[in-house]
């Protein structure tokens, strides 16, 4: 005897929860940027603010060079994954709570509050550090990359690392007080560990290992070595950025499935 299945496909699931996505981009860009001015474009005219004043500044008050290396461009390739790692960070914190409401709709889960507000954060960052990029390169302080394929692997290791961190940052804002009060303090310690103004060949062999613990790191450095090529002398380790990403997100995937219970709906 055969058993005839009428639920949904899996095609058409996913683009029942694409659509749902699509919606909450849609309502989290109207609720922070509205339609006044210049509205949605804000989402990528606030990074393009960053990252080019950061680059004007130190572009100005910096050596042309810095270790063979020119000044704006490490900037630039620092900077923007670092601007993507922070917006995700910030816009992580309450995520849930923010948003409690929507859980109403069955079609809406946790996974999608978070990986909708990741998702404009990682886009907004890159088409902003794509635009201040070309007008570097355009004005001479940079030259195209060298190797598009692992500048590339950098940024999709990082926006990955950006998501298992917003995973992890939401989820755990919701189960401890501490985490909401202390988030900024730990953003700004865990700049030296971001690997955003200084490369790992430029710190001493024997604590290189410290920096490379660090996902961000092994990220930009894939960055800039796509950017400048074998003259940059990048270090990093695929394999562990790996496995340490995909731990962050399994852990986050875990928690973000429990943290229902603690979602207080104001």
């Amino acid at each position: 005897m055969s058993v005839k299945m009428n639920g949904p496909s899996l095609f058409v699931l996913f683009r029942v929860q694409m659509r749902v996505i699509g919606a909450l981009m849609m309502r989290e860009l109207h609720t922070r940027f509205g339609r006044e001015n210049l509205g949605y474009l804000w989402i990528v005219g606030e990074p393009i603010l960053f990252c080019a004043g950061v680059a004007v500044v130190w572009t100005a008050i910096r050596p042309a060079h810095e270790h063979g290396l020119p000044t704006t461009a490490i900037v630039v390739t620092g900077y923007v994954p670092l601007t993507m790692w922070r917006h995700c960070l910030g816009h992580s914190l309450h995520a849930f709570t923010a948003n409690g409401s929507l859980l109403f709709h069955r079609q809406v889960t946790p996974l999608d509050l978070i990986f909708t507000r990741v998702s404009l954060e990682v886009m907004g960052s890159l088409i902003a550090g794509l635009i201040v990029a070309v007008g570097a390169i355009i004005m001479g302080f940079m030259k195209p990359p060298v190797d598009y394929g692992l500048l590339y692997l950098g940024l999709f290791f990082h926006a990955l690392f950006c998501l298992g961190t917003g995973l992890l940052v939401a989820s755990l804002s919701e189960m401890s007080e501490f985490l909401e009060k202390g988030v900024g303090i730990i953003s700004y310690l865990s700049l030296p560990l971001s690997g955003a103004f200084s490369m790992v060949d430029w710190v001493s062999p024997r604590y290189r290992w410290i920096l490379l613990l660090s996902p961000s790191v092994n990220d930009i450095e894939m960055v800039r070595g796509g950017q400048f090529g074998y003259s940059a002398h990048a270090h990093f380790n695929v394999l562990y950025n790996s496995c340490a990403i995909f731990i962050m997100i399994l852990i986050g995937l875990s928690l973000t499935l429990r943290v229902r219970r603690y979602i207080l709906v104001q």
